[in-house]
């Protein structure tokens, strides 16, 4: 039996949960790009008065939006990877250590809030 595997077990299960998020921040982002995409086929096909209306939404903020959280969920998982090792080495030492701080994964949560957030704002007043 591993020395401490319920510990080992709970840093893979963090491990996997902090690299799910990232995948979804990657996948909404694509999404994004995609309906900007989608958005500007749509006006450029479109002769109706609607088509000015249609050229606007996609602009600078929706492309930002989207590249910010892909490129936040690269970022989420890079960032993943190195705590899942260090949390592993401490759990494999033998001396005692003091807990991290949990301000990278603040950082990360008030990031993903803002960026929906203004996408949201986006979409609705664009």
């Amino acid at each position: 039996m591993i020395p401490g595997y319920s510990d080992h077990a709970a840093n893979e299960r963090t491990f996997l949960a902090w690299v799910r998020t990232g995948i979804a921040m990657i996948a909404f982002g694509f999404v994004i790009e995609k309906f900007n995409l989608f958005l500007l086929a749509i006006a450029n096909e479109a002769l109706s008065t609607h088509a000015a209306q249609l050229v606007k939404l996609p602009g600078r903020a929706g492309r930002y939006d989207g590249l910010a959280l892909i490129f936040g969920g690269i970022g989420l998982v890079v960032l993943s990877t190195v705590r899942f090792v260090r949390t592993t080495r401490l759990l494999d030492d033998a001396a005692a250590h003091e807990a991290s701080s949990v301000r990278t994964e603040l950082f990360l949560c008030a990031f993903l809030v803002l960026v929906v957030a203004s996408y949201g704002i986006y979409l609705a007043f664009g």
